[in-house]
């Protein structure tokens, strides 16, 4: 990973060029670097990082296939990112029905067996996203969600949104720690 930023600096009192080096870990260094004039000259700053994120797909069988050119979920380090689930039945890949309870219900299930493919567990889920097709299903969502997610209850955002694949009434993504 490498950041770095140039900028004209009006007055630059330090030395014509220093340089810091701070170690972060043994997995990863950084060294940042200023070089300048005493006045108006250009200060530019580089950080850059080596490290190794090691990236598998999870796939399972228990719960729908991807819709499209992307994982059921991504096992990365000591997390786990699982992408959008729907109410699919994952026999058939249709709606388990029109209502977004019973979406809920079948979203939580679907959800549940990519968490244990990946050896997580609803207990371990540390941040969801909800997306809503209406926001007025919200207290039927909270009611079934709730069953799913021990206290503490992970972090949490929940979005309104113009429209979901399938036109499914909702869609739930988390990150679960390993």
């Amino acid at each position: 990973m490498a950041w770095s930023a140039a900028a004209a600096v009006s007055r630059f009192a330090a030395s014509p060029a220093a340089e810091i080096r701070l170690p972060f870990s043994a997995a990863a260094a950084a060294s940042v670097s200023f070089a300048g004039r005493r006045r108006f000259g250009p200060v530019a700053a580089s950080l850059a990082t080596s490290a190794t994120v090691q990236k598998e797909a999870v796939q399972t069988e228990k719960a729908p296939a991807a819709l499209g050119p992307y994982s059921q979920a991504i096992k990365a380090n000591n997390l786990v990112f699982v992408s959008g689930v729907l109410g699919l039945n994952p026999e058939t890949g249709k709606f388990v029905s029109e209502s977004v309870e019973e979406q809920t219900e079948q979203v939580m299930k679907n959800m549940g067996e990519i968490l244990k493919a990946s050896g997580a567990s609803y207990s371990s889920v540390v941040k969801t996203t909800i997306m809503l097709a209406d926001l007025q299903d919200f207290k039927y969502v909270n009611e079934i969600y709730a069953k799913y997610f021990p206290a503490p209850a992970p972090a949490r955002s929940t979005y309104q949104v113009a429209a979901l694949p399938l036109n499914a009434r909702i869609e739930i993504e988390c990150i679960a720690a390993l």
